[in-house]
């Protein structure tokens, strides 16, 4: 049995993790849910990068929950081109949507080396059973990501390529900023210009040209693996961003 100061610690050591964090911006979660959620970090997992932790088709497949690095869920084509759908990063689910369905309906390939927890169906299913509050949370968690897949889609469709990098940026600011690792000013990031163009429908030539022109304008730097937002109301108003989306405003449920 765990003694109750055990259960007091663990609830201490969580509530700071990036999922933790992500969660609260929905709902204010008790000592029980944070006991919860220290059960579902028990199992965790180092992945290199480069090398797919999950396959399109794949059946009988964990679920993870990012602790550490980015990593990217993708399509692959016929012809052996990519569609990006997102990109994780600490604090995101990898694969929720593929362990309810049972057989994943996409890849997931970590971008830098990934720290994940491993969380199996009957564990998750009972986790949620045990705390309501919790899988409502993660309700959200997965309606926010249906949220911003639409808006990749409004963007793939109807912005143009300085829009639509601009808006992406923007968006993976204010995620890492939600999870405590990126700020007003910018964030530390990983993704080359080959991976930008597979997530946003461009030739990474364009993106070069694309991140050039957004330099030139005085509203933002992306070099050596850091993103800096010169300008943020300028960026906004080009991009024509609202972060209504995200729903990052604070807990509803408390």
């Amino acid at each position: 049995m765990v003694r109750p100061d055990a259960k007091r610690l663990c609830a201490m050591t969580i509530v700071n993790s990036p999922f933790a964090r992500k969660l609260a911006a929905f709902v204010t979660l008790s000592d029980s849910d944070l006991t919860v959620l220290s059960d579902l970090y028990r199992r965790r997992r180092v992945f290199p990068a480069g090398r797919d932790l999950m396959h399109q088709g794949q059946t009988s497949h964990p679920v993870y929950i990012l602790a550490d690095g980015w990593a990217c869920s993708y399509k692959l084509l016929p012809g052996g081109t990519r569609q990006i759908v997102d990109f994780q990063i600490p604090g995101d689910f990898l694969g929720l949507r593929s362990v309810l369905f049972r057989t994943a309906d996409h890849n997931i390939e970590p971008i830098t080396r990934v720290e994940a927890s491993e969380v199996m169906a009957h564990d998750l299913l009972d986790a949620f059973a045990r705390t309501p509050r919790l899988a409502t949370a993660v309700l959200w968690a997965a309606s926010r990501d249906e949220a911003m897949v639409v808006e990749h889609l409004v963007g793939l469709g109807r912005r143009n390529a300085v829009e639509r990098t601009a808006h992406f940026l923007l968006e993976m600011g204010a995620r890492l900023k939600l999870v405590g690792i990126g700020s007003k000013a910018g964030f530390a990031c990983p993704l080359s210009q080959y991976l930008l163009a597979d997530a946003l429908g461009l030739s990474a030539v364009h993106i070069n040209r694309v991140l050039r022109e957004l330099r030139e304008d005085g509203l933002l730097t992306f070099q050596h693996g850091q993103v800096v937002f010169d300008d943020l109301a300028g960026l906004v108003k080009l991009a024509d961003f609202d972060a209504a989306y995200l729903d990052h405003d604070g807990p509803l449920l408390r």
